[in-house]
């Protein structure tokens, strides 16, 4: 990724480190994430609204909104789906 300011993965971490804190017998991975990206779709619908003076600016700018962002998932997606890709028997290898 490139122009990430110095903590963006500190934030990133941290981020990760509260989900995986959410898992638990009761509340498996799959749900852990699914919240996440539910978190993550609401913060980025409220940092938009930010930019628009009303929702009929904000509506007229809707699919190039959700362009962008589904553009910026996938391209970090595949850059972390590659890292586990490249690097998959030493971090899936269990530690104990």
């Amino acid at each position: 990724m490139s122009n990430v300011d110095n903590e963006f993965y500190d934030r990133a971490d941290a981020h990760i480190r509260l989900s995986n804190e959410h898992i638990s017998e009761e509340i498996s991975k799959g749900k852990a994430s699914a919240s996440m990206m539910y978190a993550t779709s609401r913060f980025n619908a409220w940092v938009s609204a930010t930019g628009w003076e009303n929702g009929e600016e904000m509506h007229a700018a809707k699919e190039e909104t959700i362009a962008y962002f589904v553009e910026q998932y996938k391209a970090m997606l595949e850059e972390n789906l590659n890292d586990y890709i490249d690097n998959f028997n030493s971090y899936m290898t269990r530690k104990e």
